[in-house]
């Protein structure tokens, strides 16, 4: 029978350009083997920062497994965004392959992270040979797998000169004890503390992976997370209704403010103020001709945002203030409110900053069914693109430079996204310590939104929750979900636009109440002026203020009786003194069994501060009832002990037991606080 005649070798045909692509596709996916995914924090997939303050521990998780029974390692690698060295931590197998480490950042500035992970070849083998030779059937072939190991290790490129002398070193230490045939040696030396130490400094990473999104990281100054905010009228500050206030009159009153502990002084815009359509008492179009106007109409002949109302006082007057509060253990904050007076400089410099309506007149603010006649906005596109931009920024720069270096903006969701994405980087590359707070009561992801695009601070929805179940489903969000990355609160308990009516039924005991709320429950709080009085006086049926300060000069006596001063002094000591109030996530809510008392803790990690707090929510009668002590906590039973420090009153007792009873009278003390330790 013939035999079959093999066929004639065919040239090798080019590639074409699908099978290049399929080849191309399957290299990329080869180079990552192991899997990395789930990685938190991680806001939009990295599109924003998570937020983190100087010294602020940074927890970074990820799922990180592979296929097959091999050992993995893994590690977070991190480091400036404005450097290209990386800083490496192990990450630590947590449970169900989900892995965990913590860094820390400690100056402020932009940062980022990432998750490498690998196939420790070394650790799998210290498994594997341990297991078989706890069997007695350890062999030479893993010995000789070892010494492999080792020899790869020369390679691998990492490691100092030093560790890969160490390494040569080894490699000889274990030919040597393999040619004496001695097994026991080289298994007691690859198991060896300082080997396992050297290998992981310097051996091969197999199938190297990496999670492919470098996440960015925000840190802020403390401030940006714990601050306790005074906001006040400084042309009220006089102590005549008829005298203009001035910034030497606002020094006068710093002894007062820094001695009810607060470390912020914001004021509403200090700009001089149009004439055309001023308002007048309690937002009447019909001002006198004293009416001082609304400071949010900015802008007349005497100049606009890079101005200072000329009754205030000049520059160098505004300097001595901000030094003057500085020794005060106070920092200025000042309004950034892009509004103009229809007298604003800009009209006419800049007429295509603004909109026009046909018949040639400009168009005046409004929200429906509100106008607001002595207001015109700006707007951002059109032929205001991009020269409305660098004036903004530039505005804030030349606040910056006199010494401000907090700013709270009125209604930001009203202006668009990507001008305060690119006004707050660009601020932020001459400071990183500059805090914008953002006054947006608006929308839940309006308001998430600008804290993801660099907001450090917000207006929250606190100021119109009052019962003890909104409060706590709120305050859950804020804490418990993937917001607490990125939205840090401001409980502001009263503002000159908002005056609650809570406060405007509840007395003397509701503004306890609320001041309790706000300095516990938040890291960042504020008050307006005149709640220290407990002012509640308000426009029939409105949440405003009757003979409002944003429309006239008022006189006030800051230690009229029945005033709260004390009430904040203490709320502001404590928040000064307890590591566990400086921790806004470590919020947790307990069970006090009558719906009218809100009661919940807050603590550190090492539960070296350890506070709880009971606030009755109904500011008229007594309320009281059986709460649970979290013994749990302490890893304590039910029948456990601990000790207990009345905060107010400073007495000491003990807590036997995990549930124990409380009363309230509100007309006597609204809130409870205790420290309670083994």
């Amino acid at each position: 029978m013939d035999k079959p005649v093999a066929a004639a070798r065919q040239p090798k045909k080019a590639p074409t350009a699908k099978a290049a692509e399929s080849e191309a596709r399957l290299l990329a996916l080869a180079e990552n083997r192991i899997v990395i995914e789930g990685v938190a924090p991680e806001i939009d997939g990295g599109r924003f920062a998570v937020k983190r303050v100087e010294g602020e521990k940074l927890v970074v998780s990820a799922d990180v497994f592979s296929d097959g029974h091999d050992e993995i390692a893994a590690a977070v690698v991190y480091g400036s965004a404005d450097d290209e060295a990386w800083s490496e931590t192990p990450l630590t197998f947590v449970a169900n392959d989900r892995w965990s480490a913590d860094i820390v950042f400690e100056v402020p500035g932009p940062y980022r992270f990432s998750i490498i992970a690998w196939r420790d070849l070394y650790a799998t083998w210290r498994d594997e040979a341990t297991k078989k030779r706890d069997a007695g059937k350890l062999s030479d072939l893993e010995l000789t797998e070892a010494r492999e190991l080792v020899k790869n290790a020369a390679t691998s490129g990492r490691g100092s000169k030093a560790d890969q002398k160490a390494v040569a070193k080894l490699h000889d230490k274990l030919e040597k004890l393999s040619a004496k045939g001695d097994a026991d040696g080289q298994y007691a030396l690859m198991q060896a503390a300082d080997t396992i130490a050297l290998l992981d400094a310097a051996g091969h990473r197999t199938h190297l992976s990496r999670y492919p999104i470098e996440v960015p990281v925000w840190v802020d100054r403390t401030a940006a997370a714990f601050s306790a905010w005074y906001e006040l009228m400084p042309r009220s500050q006089s102590g005549d209704a008829s005298r203009h206030g001035t910034f030497d009159d606002v020094i006068k009153r710093l002894p007062d403010i820094q001695e009810m502990g607060f470390d912020v002084l914001y004021f509403p815009p200090i700009h001089p103020i149009g004439s055309t359509n001023r308002k007048g008492k309690n937002n009447t179009l019909m001002p006198g001709p004293d009416d001082p106007g609304s400071p949010y109409a900015i802008g007349s002949d005497e100049g606009g945002h890079d101005a200072i109302h000329p009754e205030l006082g000049s520059f160098e007057d505004f300097a001595r203030l901000v030094e003057a509060a500085k020794q005060h253990g106070l920092e200025i904050a000042i309004d950034f409110a892009i509004q103009c007076s229809p007298d604003h400089p800009w009209i006419k410099q800049h007429p295509e900053w603004f909109d026009w309506r046909p018949d040639g007149t400009i168009k005046f603010a409004e929200n429906p069914p509100k106008k607001y006649e002595d207001i015109v906005n700006v707007h951002f596109y059109r032929g205001a693109l991009p020269s409305i931009w660098y004036e903004l920024r530039d505005i804030v720069l030349f606040w910056l430079d006199k010494g401000v270096r907090i700013f709270r903006v009125d209604n930001p969701h009203t202006k668009p996204f990507p001008f305060w994405e690119w006004m707050i980087a660009e601020v932020r590359k001459v400071d990183p310590g500059v805090v914008f707070l953002a006054e947006a009561f608006t929308r839940p992801k309006v308001m998430k939104r600008l804290g993801k695009v660099g907001y450090n601070q917000s207006y929250s929805y606190f100021t119109w929750r009052n019962a003890k179940a909104e409060l706590t489903e709120y305050l859950t969000e804020l804490t418990r979900t993937e917001a607490a990355e990125y939205m840090r609160p401001n409980f502001f308990v009263n503002t000159p636009d908002i005056n609650p009516i809570y406060l405007q039924v509840s007395g003397r005991p509701g503004f306890r109440t609320r001041l309790a709320l706000a300095a516990t429950l938040a890291g960042n709080y504020g008050v307006y002026s005149g709640f220290e009085l407990c002012e509640f006086l308000p426009v029939p049926g409105k949440e405003e203020y009757l003979n409002s300060e944003k429309y006239e000069i008022r006189a006030f006596d800051w230690k009229a009786e029945g005033n709260i001063r004390d009430d904040i002094a203490f709320f502001n000591r404590l928040r000064r003194s307890e590591k566990a109030m400086q921790d806004f996530r470590s919020l947790a809510f307990y069970n006090f069994h009558n719906d009218n008392i809100l009661y919940y803790g807050k603590r550190t990690a090492d539960l070296s501060s350890f506070l709880l707090f009971a606030v009755t929510l109904d500011p008229h009668a007594p309320q009281g009832g059986h709460f649970e002590v979290p013994l749990w906590e302490f890893g304590l039973p039910d029948d456990g002990s601990v000790m207990v420090e009345d905060m107010v009153t400073g007495q000491s007792f003990a807590w036997k037991g995990k549930v124990q009873h409380w009363w309230m009278n509100p007309h006597d003390r609204p809130y409870a606080v205790f420290k309670i330790s083994r």
